[in-house]
Parts: C-alpha cells; structure tokens; sequence
C-alpha cells in the first residue's frame, strides 16, 4: 500500500493565507485542493509563487463532481485539513452542503471516518476584543468583526465527529504535528 498523504483544501480567505502557505511549505506528503474563490485569492494576494514554492500536487475545483474527492475512497489520505476555512465553508459543512470541492472533502472525509483539522478564520480571539486583523491583497490590514452567525456555525461544526476545529494557527499547526508524529508511532 502507498503512504497515505495529508489532503489540505483551501477556501477563499486571505485571512491567514500567507500564514496558512508558510505552514504547508514546511510539510512534506502533501496534496492542496483549491476552491474557485481560493484559486482567485491565491493570485489576487499575489500568493501564487508561494503555493508553487511548495512543490505540492495541487487540484482544483473545476468539476461539477468533485473528481479529485474519489482519492478518499481509496485510503490515500490519513488527515483533511481545511484552512483557511471562510465563514461560507463553515456554513455549508455545519449544515451539510457538499457543493464544491472543499465541502464534498469535508463530507467524504466524514463518511470515510478521516479526521478533518479545521482553521475556522471567523473567530474571535480573547485578546481581540471582537476585532481581528486580517490582511488584505497588497500588504493592507483591516479589521474584521466575524457576526454571531459565523461563531454558532463555528461551534455548530466543532461538535462533529471527527472533526476538530482550531482558532488559530499555531494551534492548528500543533495539532498537525501531534497528527503527523501519532501515524509515524
């Protein structure tokens, strides 16, 4: 059997996403699934160079079935993460929409019982106030205020099996790292 890969899918948030392609360039075994909206990020932020720089495969959303999502069936993924995940992706897999190439992983890693790892980029950290920076494209910050209904489908989400849900970067890539060194064992 072929080593099992960690799949990582990419929703349409520049929140995070420079931090989010820092952390994918220092791991290995890896395949990236963009979303239509995160495939348009990547280069409005000027972020594409970076993506390449990761020597990862890279699949994107440009099927009405979701192809790439098969690879699931077959065992060829130990882990899903999906970060960063935008308020919208959050929605559609707290409800169970699986309507483009991010939720139907989501749902068939469910089905499939791999463990998703998710960076929910509509959350408030204590220390914030209820504010979070986030950079826009050209090196711009702005402050963004995530509404009530972004942190209920935040938690909504966090109560699903196999299914854990992180706040912040260095949280999710700890919780890789444990994951990582866990299948190694």
């Amino acid at each position: 059997m072929q080593k099992q890969r960690l799949a990582w899918a990419i929703s349409g948030s520049g929140h995070y996403l420079r931090e989010t392609l820092d952390l994918l360039a220092r791991l290995s075994d890896v395949d990236v699934f963009l979303s239509k909206a995160a495939a348009e990020i990547i280069v409005q932020y000027g972020f594409q160079s970076k993506l390449e720089a990761t020597q990862h495969r890279v699949y994107y959303d440009k099927t009405a079935s979701s192809v790439p999502v098969g690879m699931l069936y077959s065992g060829h993924y130990h882990s899903l993460v999906i970060a960063p995940a935008t308020s919208n992706t959050i929605a559609k897999m707290a409800y169970g929409f699986s309507d483009s190439l991010v939720t139907n992983l989501y749902a068939q890693a469910g089905k499939t019982r791999v463990p998703s790892l998710v960076f929910a980029c509509d959350t408030v950290p204590e220390e914030s106030l209820g504010a979070i920076e986030s950079e826009a494209p050209r090196q711009k910050t702005v402050q963004v205020y995530p509404r009530q209904i972004d942190l209920d489908n935040v938690a909504k989400l966090a109560n699903f099996e196999a299914t854990t849900v992180y706040a912040d970067i260095p949280a999710l890539s700890a919780a890789i790292a444990q994951r990582l060194q866990a299948l190694a064992a």
